[in-house]
């Protein structure tokens, strides 16, 4: 079914990672979807007794097999076609060259509006045969009202563009709001499939209990759903590897089409530091791939 809007829900997670930073999550959806997905979903919680917001960082031992289930629900409507998550993260191994104050400044919102622009596939769906609007949904954005209302005028400014003018997107400033990601559940779900990312990118599985050689309960726990998550995108990506951008599946859509894509971003002008990645922490010479 053509859909005539989407909505897309979009968070972030950790600006600073010991190996990975900026890390940047979105859902897609058809308008026509979005009540029963998110009905669903929400049913899903109650089954579960989850009567608060769900968030990674409340991943506990005590409710894993409640985040478990909930997740593989959510996944459930992204394999069945229904939603489609975007994943967007930079690699601190690969550093950026000519930075301006400005940019330093600004990383936040230049690289939101990166993942915007072009995570989601807009500069090549397929054509619709009529108009389609979209409308973007942020969590909370941090910053001044001034930056905040200065970020929206530039993710406006795609609407002129001329890819998106070509197939009929329409995308006003009325669209692009912000909202509290308690009130909606695909914000929630979002939330904890990024954490995960973070979490494991980072290495934070490995963390141990102050003064002590043993991992902690809480960090055994987002381990095992983090595992639970990988063999869910395992399913539409076979041989998934987090740490690099996912293969398209389509040459001309894929970015649109793909159910989930991970984006390993790197700045045009950009050099390498070994002594950033995993391989050279641990003592061990290493090269990027």
């Amino acid at each position: 079914m053509a859909e005539k809007e989407y909505l897309i829900f979009l968070d972030e997670s950790e600006k600073r990672g010991v190996f990975y930073s900026n890390f940047y999550g979105g859902v897609i959806i058809g308008a026509t979807q979005y009540e029963r997905v998110s009905a669903r979903l929400e049913n899903k919680k109650k089954e579960l007794n989850f009567f608060g917001e769900v968030k990674w960082s409340k991943v506990s031992e005590p409710y894993l097999s409640k985040y478990t289930a909930l997740i593989q629900t959510f996944f459930e409507e992204l394999i069945a076609g229904h939603l489609r998550v975007r994943i967007m993260f930079r690699q601190n191994a690969h550093v950026p060259r000519h930075l301006t104050r400005e940019h330093i400044e600004g990383e936040y919102f230049l690289l939101y509006y990166q993942f915007v622009k072009h995570a989601f596939g807009l500069m090549v769906m397929p054509e619709h045969g009529h108009p389609v609007s979209i409308r973007l949904y942020f969590d909370d954005l941090p910053d001044k009202e001034e930056k905040r209302q200065q970020f929206k005028g530039f993710v406006l400014g795609l609407a002129a563009h001329d890819r998106i003018l070509e197939r009929d997107i329409v995308l006003t400033r009325e669209n692009i709001t912000e909202v509290r990601s308690h009130d909606h559940v695909l914000l929630q779900c979002l939330d904890v499939v990024l954490g995960a990312m973070a979490f494991r990118l980072n290495d934070k599985h490995l963390e141990k209990l102050p003064g002590s050689r043993r991992r902690g309960k809480k960090t055994i726990a987002k381990e095992r759903l983090y595992k639970a998550i990988h063999r869910e995108i395992c399913r539409v990506k076979p041989h998934f590897n987090i740490g690099i951008s996912t293969a398209a599946i389509d040459p001309h859509h894929g970015w649109w089409l793909d159910p989930y894509t991970h984006w390993c971003f790197k700045p045009r002008a950009a050099e390498w530091d070994g002594s950033l990645t995993k391989a050279r922490k641990q003592g061990s010479p290493t090269r990027p791939t």
